[in-house]
């Protein structure tokens, strides 16, 4: 099988039932909230936004959402034992639970994908208070994983009712981060199809591109992968599951680590990736490197690009070239203790594809931190 680009077609567009306006926010329940938000905000760039817990009527969990252009990571924690939030963190460690994508109307989203087949996560739900109201819906997909549909247009307050305005004079400036460009699960072995007959049934998404294992290989090990999409092209969700190799391939070790099938990473976008990748760095964030001899013929094989060269080789940006133009890519070692959820920052110039250039020296370096770790 040969990598395939497939655009959706004009009338899948027309017929899109489910018009996502992109990513809402991404919740993780973690150990401590209030020690993550800090580490995001230290670390990433970003500002407090809003706060939810005893204080504000909660009384199970507190959450803390912080913000970054249009990126709002919300960060909650059990304030008990024996509950989902408390039982997801101690199966998975500190994880992304909630991928929540805006709608016009959380109802109609809910209804259309669950007489789809999805399952039903959270029947619609409107939370009010002085500031407007929000409308809930959900459904579930790949492992413990929800989608959340949010309804916030008639909603003027900070982030959403049961939440105050989270006021602290402690924001650190930002990193340069906009926007979630995509973010990738990893499901278990031969399910990857099942999932994206999910999304293609449910979610109305289409297939955009899929890698095979000759296409994202080495020596030791391989995967496979499928980048599914919204109609409209604002939502993307890649799905990888392994493949057979000589030794474990990195989507094996974090099902292993992970407890399951789960969002392996979010890729996070920049308009400026040597300034983001350089503060992120300063910040104590640590990524990926591969070998310098991955830039000794880089122009020869992606051609002309703005950037000066030496920048992107100290801090290990990677670059790869499609139809349409090309992007520069960086990826951070994993940001938990156990090696599951990590970070890509991208920053596209034109490129609509996923850096199938990069694959092999990219997946090299993930095996020498796998090597490292003994789970090679």
């Amino acid at each position: 099988m040969n990598t395939m680009i497939a655009p959706l077609k004009p009338a899948a567009l027309q017929a899109d039932f489910l018009p996502l306006e992109g990513t809402d926010y991404i919740e993780f329940y973690v150990g401590n909230a209030k020690q993550a938000a800090h580490f995001y905000k230290t670390a990433f760039g970003f500002k407090s936004l809003a706060y939810a817990g005893p204080e504000t009527g909660i009384k199970d969990r507190a959450s803390y959402a912080v913000r970054q252009n249009k990126l709002t990571f919300v960060f909650t924690t059990s304030l008990h034992g024996g509950n989902s939030i408390a039982d997801h963190v101690y199966k998975h460690g500190d994880a992304v639970k909630v991928l929540a994508l805006r709608v016009a109307d959380a109802k109609k989203a809910w209804h259309e994908t669950v007489i789809r087949g999805g399952k039903s996560y959270l029947e619609p739900l409107t939370l009010q208070d002085e500031y407007g109201e929000v409308v809930l819906s959900g459904i579930h997909t790949y492992g413990e994983t929800v989608h959340l549909f949010v309804e916030r247009k008639n909603y003027r307050g900070a982030f959403m009712p049961g939440y105050r305005e989270w006021i602290t004079p402690y924001n650190p400036t930002s990193t340069g981060l906009l926007y979630v460009d995509h973010c990738v699960g990893n499901v278990g072995w031969n399910q990857m199809n099942k999932w994206v007959k999910f999304y293609e049934d449910v979610m109305g998404f289409g297939n955009i591109l899929t890698f095979d294992d000759k296409d994202i290989s080495t020596e030791y090990s391989a995967l496979m992968s499928k980048v599914m999409s919204s109609g409209n092209g604002f939502v993307k969700f890649p799905i990888n599951e392994p493949a057979e190799g000589k030794k474990k391939s990195q989507v094996e070790e974090y099902l292993d680590f992970y407890g399951g099938e789960g969002c392996q990473h979010v890729a996070l976008a920049t308009n400026d990736i040597v300034d983001t990748v350089t503060q992120l760095q300063n910040r104590g964030i640590e990524f990926l490197k591969v070998p310098s001899t991955y830039y000794d013929d880089l122009l020869q094989r992606v051609g002309h690009i703005d950037e000066d060269l030496e920048p992107l080789k100290q801090l290990g940006i990677l670059v790869d070239r499609d139809n349409e133009g090309y992007l520069l890519q960086i990826f951070t070692k994993p940001v938990e203790d156990r090696p599951t959820l990590f970070f890509e920052i991208i920053q596209r110039k034109g490129a609509k594809s996923f850096g199938k250039g990069n694959f092999k020296a990219l997946f090299e370096a993930i095996e020498r931190e796998q090597d490292l770790r003994g789970n090679l």
